[in-house]
């Protein structure tokens, strides 16, 4: 399942890099032009549209006190693993510069916790936490644009974001030998891309950061792989492609 799971993202963040260039192409030729698309598009309050998106996702992890104690779990760390968002976008002006936005969005993610160890029953040196999540995410973002040049735009944006894992395993009774992680997440994200006005949609490349807000870790002093961890945040980086109009 991985494989595959990495084999489609990889194919999907190829795909979107193909189209940007494509697009950015096209838009060469008509940088002679002025804001004649822009024009069309600006006399809207408010308009919708879809988002692909490629992301790499990880944790932030927090060593306890009980770490320095502990004599068989040498090293904690996060391994980043990638995934894919599909989406819908929102899009509400307000004034000329400032838009309001909500995307809701299917993410689907893979993240990994690393245990460098020599106690395990087959001798590896480490032992591998494998979280694949599958995320309904809920994004406010405001944005702030810059004016505009030849049916171009560029923007920065900030926010927070709440996410809801489906596919967690935090409630199975495979957990109950295994680090858990909670469904529930809360982050807060920034980010800048370039609105590319075209004669019947807008083109947005972006590039997000998220960082979770909230302690993800339920902690469970049974498990030894717990105790030795204080505290687990979320971190992704996006790459979007908004096709909106």
């Amino acid at each position: 399942m991985t494989k595959h799971f990495f084999r489609f993202s990889k194919t999907l963040y190829y795909g979107c890099i193909g189209a940007l260039l494509c697009t950015v192409a096209s838009l060469n030729a008509q940088n002679s032009r002025g804001n004649y698309n822009f024009l069309d598009f600006n006399q809207k309050p408010y308009y919708f549209g879809i988002t692909l998106a490629y992301n790499t996702s990880n944790f932030k992890v927090y060593q306890s006190k009980k770490f320095v104690l502990n004599d068989s779990i040498k090293l904690v760390e996060s391994v980043t693993g990638p995934g894919f968002n599909l989406g819908i976008v929102t899009n509400l002006k307000i004034g000329e510069y400032f838009d309001i936005r909500f995307l809701p969005t299917l993410s689907f993610a893979e993240r990994n916790i690393n245990y460098n160890t020599t106690n395990t029953d087959d001798g590896r040196p480490f032992t591998r936490r494998k979280i694949e999540s599958v995320f309904v995410e809920m994004p406010f973002h405001v944005r702030y644009k810059s004016v505009p040049f030849h049916d171009l735009r560029l923007f920065v944006l900030a926010g927070v974001k709440y996410g809801f894992d489906v596919a967690s395993d935090s409630r199975s009774r495979q957990a109950e030998t295994l680090v858990k992680i909670a469904p529930s997440d809360f982050a807060f994200e920034i980010g800048a891309g370039i609105q590319f006005f075209l004669p019947y949609f807008i083109f947005s490349p972006e590039i997000k950061y998220s960082h979770g807000l909230n302690n993800i870790l339920i902690f469970d002093d049974k498990l030894e792989e717990s105790n030795v961890i204080e505290k687990v945040l979320s971190r992704a980086l996006t790459i979007s492609f908004h096709f909106e109009g």
